[in-house]
C-alpha cells in the first residue's frame, strides 16, 4: 500500500463542504444538429442508458459502421456542453447502479470548460458523486497550483465544484520526476485493479475505465501523444511518460493508446473552426499512411464524437 499511497490526492481541503444530494428531474435534451450542412434532424431513443443519437440518413451518420465512432453535431458548444451533461449523467446512473462506482478520466485543455453544465442543476444535485473516480489521461510535469497543470484546471473548473469524495480524486505525485510519476500512477491504477475500483478488460487485460473524457489538439494529438511521436506505438505499458513534448511543458505523463481503447465509452469533444480540418481528416477517409493518434481511438465499446458546427464546418 506504501508504494500508491503517493498517488492517491486528494482534492484541497479548502474545497467547499459537501453538499447534499437532492432528488432532480433530469433536463430535456439539445437539440441536435447532424450532416455536412448541419441541418436538425429528429433523435431517437436508443438501447441502454437514455441516449440519443440520428438517424441514419446522413453520410456521417454511416461512419459508425466503419469503425469511426457516431458523431453528433451541435449548433453551438452551449448546445454541445448541455448533451455532454446529460450524456456522462446518464452513463454515471448506469454504472453506480450496476458495480456502485463510476471510474472517469479526464483530460486538459478546453474539455473542462465543456463539462460545465455538470455543476449546475439538475445534475449538481442529482449525481451519486461519492461514487466517482477521477483520474486523468495525461498530466504535465510541474506542481498542482502551476497553471500548466491539468489537475488545476479541472480543479478550478469541476473538481471544486461538486461533491466528489477527495479520496477518490487521483493526480500525479508531483514531487517525482516524469518517469517516477508515470511508474507511480501505473502502479496506483493496479492497486484499483486490484481492488476491484477499476474494471479489467476481458479481451486486452488492460484497465477498462467506465468513460474517458478526451479533448483533441489542433494537430490531432490525443493526451500526450503526439503526431509521428514513437509513443503512440506503445503496446505494452497502462502509464508511460515523456521529455520531449512538441508542446510546452516539455515533460508529461500519459495513458497509452492500449488502455485508451480498452475504454467502455470515450467522448470525444471537439469545438471550434480551427480544429475542423484535422475533424475531416479523421472522420473522413484518408488515403495518407501515417494516422494522426485521434484516428488511433478506437475502443472497445463506444466511441461519440462531440462536435460543435465550427468543428464539423468541413465534413
Amino acid at each position: 500500500m506504501a508504494a500508491v499511497s503517493t498517488s492517491l490526492r486528494s482534492v484541497p481541503s479548502s474545497a467547499s463542504p459537501l453538499r447534499p444530494l437532492r432528488p432532480s428531474l433530469f433536463a430535456a435534451p439539445a437539440r441536435l444538429l447532424f450532416s455536412a450542412g448541419i441541418r436538425a434532424v429528429s433523435p431517437i431513443r436508443v438501447a441502454g442508458p437514455r441516449r440519443f443519437c440520428c438517424r441514419a440518413t446522413s453520410p456521417i451518420a454511416g461512419m459508425a459502421e466503419k469503425g469511426k465512432g457516431k458523431v453528433e453535431v451541435f449548433d453551438s458548444e452551449e448546445e454541445l456542453a448541455v448533451s455532454l451533461a446529460k450524456y456522462t449523467s446518464d452513463l454515471s446512473s448506469k454504472f453506480t447502479s450496476e458495480r456502485g462506482a463510476f471510474t472517469v478520466v479526464v483530460s486538459g485543455g478546453s474539455l473542462i470548460k465543456s463539462l460545465r453544465k455538470l455543476v449546475e442543476p439538475p445534475y449538481v444535485d442529482s449525481i451519486d458523486w461519492s461514487k466517482w473516480h477521477v483520474f486523468w489521461v495525461d498530466e504535465r510535469v510541474v506542481p498542482k497550483d502551476h497553471d500548466d497543470s491539468n489537475y488545476k484546471l479541472a480543479y478550478d473548473g469541476f473538481l471544486s465544484k461538486v461533491p466528489i469524495l477527495p479520496g477518490n480524486v487521483y493526480s500525479i505525485n508531483d514531487a517525482l520526476s516524469a518517469e517516477g510519476a508515470a511508474d507511480d500512477y501505473e502502479t496506483c491504477l493496479k492497486h484499483l485493479v486490484k481492488s476491484r475500483v477499476i474494471t479489467t478488460s476481458d479481451k486486452t487485460g488492460f484497465p477498462k475505465f467506465d468513460l474517458m473524457l478526451l479533448g483533441m489538439g489542433p494537430d490531432g494529438h490525443i493526451a500526450s501523444l503526439f503526431p509521428g511521436h514513437p509513443l503512440m506505438n506503445e503496446k505494452e505499458k497502462w502509464i508511460t511518460f515523456i521529455k520531449d513534448s512538441p508542446k510546452p511543458p516539455l515533460e508529461r505523463i500519459t495513458f497509452t493508446f492500449p488502455v485508451i481503447n480498452s475504454s467502455a465509452y470515450i467522448a470525444l469533444v471537439v469545438a471550434g473552426a480551427g480544429k475542423a480540418p484535422v475533424v475531416q481528416t479523421a472522420l473522413r477517409d484518408s488515403q495518407n499512411s501515417e494516422k494522426l493518434p485521434v484516428q488511433l481511438v478506437s475502443p472497445e465499446g463506444e466511441l461519440t464524437w462531440f462536435l460543435d458546427r465550427d468543428a464539423a464546418s468541413k465534413l
